[in-house]
Parts: structure tokens; sequence; C-alpha cells
């Protein structure tokens, strides 16, 4: 079920940045970064708070009462991209795929909590986040395939896949669970209080403000980088270099790939898929690497190697550098997301072990509900191809009324009408004029400065156990 979630829900997640740049006449929203950042913005808020009141209903009404209703609601959500296909309501469905994603989690999750013993449990969860993998490889491979015939068919796809769940409920069978008794609500209020009192010691939210940074940095690639490779990387050398000048007509290597009709290009989804694709196949190598450290040394090295993807990012439009880009971004992934938990929880007191390691979500939280604002403003700020076409053709004369009237999205297509370039040759000169890499450079330095306060926190966190022995 969780493969079945993660699929259709990487469906539209890989592809909303673009489908929201794309101009109306093609189908898509036709609205600016900004504004996509509004939306997503909201998005990570839901999908980051909404957990902390549905995981207590999952217990309370049981997990295959929650994950059918999730599954409803993600339906919904779908659905309703489909069927209003404009900023409010795909704001509308956001709103209801984040929602549901939220209801979704403490029901799987629980159940396999409750399913495994600390024999199986480490072997189980590593099989969970394989599926996790998988489904995040294979929903950028539908998107790629049905947004190539209508924006529209990606949302009824990933609606239909999530109603496999509907079938694999047939076969759940509901873990015991005794979270009905009243008798523990004087708890949960103590415990709140007592949650407050952590959140106030100096370390545990020096933890937070320095975690938020990494989750800042780290969404950026996911929101971000599919419209920077969809305006400024040059994608086709790689196709030249493996399958020749004249791209491939293979239609499983086309899927594959994700490649556009021609066979000449590879989509964004397609480049970005190559995370999902690396940690699928050696995130068990790199778990093994990452084992013989120290949690603060694997940490500080993969938000290091996080950060240096960044800076490549934003020196080069080629597309062997973007993808090298990612990959560098990918390693750096395994060697430090796993490992937070693993770090909060060594230094948490024994007698809330847990609750610490509910307060690693917090950044999480924290960092993605920024970046989701934050990083599609400074796009637009520092990196709009549509912006940059507006101000040229403001240059060569183009009266300020006729360019307000050109529908967002669609003002490079007239750029190249209006001066008679190529479109490469236009994109190579509005990128050398331009400091498009800019926003990977504040990117990247807020990994470093996340990197180097991971240190300096982790130095002081040991200082601090030293001393209580």
């Amino acid at each position: 079920m969780e493969m079945v979630e993660r699929l259709a829900y990487y469906g539209v997640k890989a592809v909303a940045a673009l489908y929201a740049k794309a101009p109306a006449s093609d189908g898509g929203l036709g609205i600016t970064m900004s504004d996509f950042g509004t939306i997503l913005m909201v998005w990570a808020l839901v999908q980051s708070i909404v957990p902390v009141a549905t995981g207590g209903l999952a217990d309370r009404y049981g997990y295959k009462r929650t994950i059918f209703a999730s599954t409803c609601v993600k339906i919904l959500g779908y659905l309703t991209m489909a069927w209003f296909p404009t900023y409010w309501g795909f704001f509308g469905g956001a709103i209801l795929l984040a929602t549901g994603t939220a209801i979704f989690k403490p029901g799987i999750q629980g159940t396999l909590v409750k399913a495994t013993n600390r024999q199986n449990s480490s072997m189980a969860w590593g099989l969970f986040y394989q599926t996790v993998n998988i489904g995040g490889f294979l929903g950028p491979l539908t998107a790629g395939l049905m947004r190539k015939l209508a924006w529209a068919n990606v949302f009824y796809a990933c609606a239909a896949i999530i109603c496999f769940n509907f079938l694999l409920l047939l076969t759940y069978k509901e873990p015991a669970s005794g979270a009905e008794k009243k008798e523990g609500q004087a708890h949960d209020k103590s415990l709140i209080a007592e949650s407050l009192t952590e959140l106030k010691k100096p370390h545990v939210w020096t933890y937070l403000a320095i975690f938020s940074g990494f989750w800042f940095m780290f969404n950026a690639l996911f929101d971000v980088l599919p419209v920077h490779i969809d305006d400024w990387v040059y994608t086709h050398d790689i196709v030249n270099t493996l399958f020749g000048h004249g791209g491939t007509t293979n239609p499983i290597v086309k899927f594959f790939v994700v490649m556009n009709k021609d066979g000449t290009e590879i989509l964004p989804e397609g480049m970005l898929n190559l995370n999902a694709g690396l940690i699928m196949v050696t995130c068990f190598l790199f778990a093994y690497l990452s084992s013989k450290m120290r949690a603060t040394t694997s940490m500080v090295i993969g938000t290091l190697m996080a950060s240096l993807a960044m800076f490549v990012t934003g020196f080069t439009a080629l597309g062997w550098f973007s993808l090298m880009a990612i990959a560098i971004f990918s390693v750096g992934e395994m060697l430090s997301s796993p490992k937070f938990s693993e770090f909060i929880g060594n230094f948490a007191p024994d007698d809330k072990k847990a609750m610490y390691l509910g307060f690693s979500q917090i950044p999480l939280a924290i960092g993605w509900t920024l970046e989701g604002k934050i990083g599609p403003w400074l796009y637009q700020q520092f990196a709009s191809k549509e912006q940059f076409a507006r101000d040229m053709l403001a240059d060569k004369g183009m009266s300020a009324d006729a360019i307000a009237n050109i529908p967002q999205g669609e003002a490079f297509q007239k750029l190249v009408e209006f001066t008679g370039m190529t479109p490469q040759a236009l994109t190579e000169l509005l990128y050398n004029t331009h400091h498009v890499g800019v926003v990977w450079y504040i990117m990247g330095v807020i990994g470093i400065l996340s990197a180097v306060g991971i240190f300096l926190y982790g130095k002081w966190i040991l200082t601090l156990k030293t001393d209580e022995e």
C-alpha cells in the first residue's frame, strides 16, 4: 500500500512545478513560480502538521479505517486537480492531497510498528523504505508518459493508481490497539506540557534551527530543480552521447528515461528520477558505509555533498553536469538523511526517546514550509526564463501593454517569434546575460552553514554528555 501511495503521490509531485508554469494553452496553470510557491508552502504546512492530530485518530478508530479514509481524500485531491485546471482548483487539490497523505502516514507506519518486534523491525523498516523508493521511481515515469498526452491524464492516472489500495485493504488485518482507553487522556495532557518543557531546552531548539536549514536546502532540489532543468539545462548532449544525434525511437527507452515524444531530450522528471533510482539500487551500500562513521560525521559529509550539488547546478547548464549534480546530491542524501533520527535518538534521555524522535520531524516541517514559499520566489527573482523573456521583449521595443497581454508562460515563445532566433540560441543568450546560478549558490551556502552547524552541534552535544557522565 505504501508503494502504491508513493507511486501516485510522486506522479503528481514530480511534475507539479512544471504543470504550474506551463501555459494555459498547453493545459497548464500558467502561473508564476512565486504564486506556485504559495501553494507549495500551504501544501508542506498541511502535510507536516496534520499528522500530529491524525496519529491519535489512527490509534482511536483503527488503522484500516484511516487508511481507507486517506485513500478517499487523496482520490478527491487528484480528481480536483484534473477537473479544475485553475490556480484555485490546483490549490484545493493540493490541500486535499496533503491532508490525505497526512492521514495515511500514521496508519501505515503504525501498522508496521504493531506488526514487528525487535528481532525483525530493522528488516521490516528497510523493506518499507525500499517500497517508498520504488514508488518514488515509478511515479515520475508514469507522469512523464501521461503528461505527453494531456496534463489532466497525470491526475486521472494517479487517482486510478491509488484505487488499488482499496483492493489491498481487503487483505489487511487490523493490528490490536488499545488506544480507546480514556484513562490515557490525562497523561496526554501532561505529555504535551512535558514536550513543551523539553522544546525550551537550548540543545533542543538549537537542533530544530540547524536541521531546518538542511531541509530547506534539501527540498529545493525537488521543488525548484525541475523548472530549472526545463528552462535552462541542455539535455540533448546526454541523448547525443547515449543514442547519437538522432536520439532514439525505442518506446521502452523513452519510457524509462522519460524522454520527449521525439526521443531527442530527457524531460526534467527523468533527470531528477536518477535520485530515486540511485537510492533504490545503492541505499544498502551507503547505509553500510554510514554505519562505519559517527552519526555527526556521516551527516556533515552528506550535507556538504548535497551543498556541492547545489553549486554544480548553478555553475553550468550542461546536461551531464546537471546529472552529476543529482548523483552527488543523492549520495549526500543517503549519508545524511537517515542519520538524523539516529542522532537525536542518541542524545535523547532514556525515558524520552520516542518524544525526541517526534521532535525530529519539526525541522522537516519548518524547512520544507519555508522553502516551499522562498525557493520558488528566489527562482522567480533570479532565474525565471519567462520574466527574462518579457524584459527582453521590452528592450527590443515591444510596448508594455502588448507584453502585459501575453499569457503567462508564453513570453519565451513570443520572444522567439519576435526576434527570429532559435529557442536554443535565445536560451543561451538569456542564460549568459543573467545570474541564473544565484538561486543555487544561495541554497548551497545554506547547506554549508547547516553542515558547520551540525559539526559544532555534535561537538557541543558530546561535551554535554561527557559532563553528565
